[in-house]
């Protein structure tokens, strides 16, 4: 694909760090990054899922790979050092709720401790001038309201993974506060995404994985809070923000602070039974949807929405694509995965190119 103009071309020959590049959102990451003519190299450990899209579109092949623990701050400063990276996207997490209730110290030390190792390892490396922490709309202290979350909101969480997320968000203004507050020093910022879907992503106890292995089956498809309300948009919405805003921040002063990233907060925002109902038409099924028995199951919110006013005043994003468009996309990728017909690193790496195109054509600020 063409990178002319594209993200004003800062990424071309700039070495990217990225850690948790293993995972789902951190590979879709890695080959836009690679196309945009970035030196990336990930920091990560083995990915968690299988299938693993970051095995599927072998990654390892077309990045500096390195297998890493955040928590291991030698071997993560160290690599760091080694590599000199120009900007670095933060990543790396334990990133489910469910298994943050079976595991809460890991969860608190990778994503806690994990983070302060990420910036403690910047703040002993000169060459890197940009930094994002891409947490989590989980991060807000969630009071039951419909009034979406809006940037200045407190931080906090019902349960152990939610907690380390508004946890990784103070830490991150701790240390922009106390090391990197002078124009010599390295800019970070952090990026609240949340809701994310598209091709390739196998984790447990998400929508749309779970009813995709469900219809490959054959069988119905099993929700556990059929009321529950998101803005749901498609992977590289989120990753066009942060590119943008890792953009704006190697450009120009300012930027540093926290960001919301997501759909206008009504216009893609729909049940998870209203979501699996769309699904199961664009696979071209007749199976059901069954409800789950909830009274032995974990908290999760009703109603969780993020205002994204501030990305789109002050840095002119938006995203591009519909709620249809985000949703035939992914079951797109998913489908062609099944069927086996193509490539999956050249249909990913397809589906990207198309994305820039339609963003172009839709004029967005950050094709220019």
């Amino acid at each position: 694909m063409s990178t002319d103009n594209i993200f004003k071309n800062i990424f071309n020959n700039k070495k990217v760090f990225v850690t948790g590049h293993t995972g789902f959102i951190g590979t879709w990451l890695s080959l836009w990054l690679k196309s945009l003519g970035s030196d990336v190299t990930g920091y990560s450990l083995e990915s968690t899922t299988k299938p693993s899209l970051f095995e599927i579109v072998e990654l390892e092949k077309e990045i500096n790979h390195i297998h890493g623990d955040l928590t291991d701050s030698k071997k993560l400063s160290k690599s760091v050092e080694e590599i000199n990276p120009d900007i670095l996207f933060h990543l790396g997490a334990q990133a489910l709720v469910r298994k943050s209730y079976l595991k809460p110290l890991e969860t608190l030390n990778t994503n806690v401790i994990g983070t302060a190792n990420v910036f403690d390892a910047i703040r002993n490396c000169e060459s890197v001038k940009v930094a994002i922490n891409m947490t989590s709309d989980k991060c807000y202290d969630n009071t039951f309201s419909k009034k979406p979350h809006i940037e200045n909101d407190p931080m906090g969480g019902h349960d152990p993974y939610s907690v380390s997320k508004g946890a990784s968000e103070l830490i991150t203004a701790s240390y922009r506060n106390s090391f990197f507050h002078s124009e010599e020093t390295c800019k970070i910022a952090t990026a609240r995404c949340g809701n994310v879907i598209g091709g390739g992503d196998w984790s447990d106890d998400r929508i749309i994985p779970d009813s995709v292995r469900a219809l490959s089956k054959n069988e119905d498809v099993v929700i556990r809070n059929p009321n529950a309300t998101r803005p749901w948009q498609h992977v590289l919405e989120s990753i066009s923000g942060i590119l943008w805003l890792a953009t704006r921040m190697f450009e120009d002063k300012g930027f540093d602070e926290a960001w919301n990233f997501g759909p206008d907060s009504y216009s893609n925002s729909i049940s998870v039974e209203e979501l699996v109902k769309l699904i199961i038409k664009l696979w071209g099924s007749e199976n059901s949807i069954r409800i789950q028995d909830t009274s032995t199951q974990l908290y999760e919110s009703e109603l969780l929405m993020l205002d994204s006013t501030k990305s789109y005043e002050r840095l002119n994003w938006k995203n591009t694509l519909s709620l249809n468009e985000t949703l035939s996309k992914t079951i797109e990728w998913y489908k062609m995965h099944n069927e086996q017909n193509r490539n999956a690193k050249e249909f990913t790496i397809f589906q990207i190119k198309k994305y820039v195109e339609l963003a172009q054509q839709r004029d967005l600020i950050w094709t220019k």
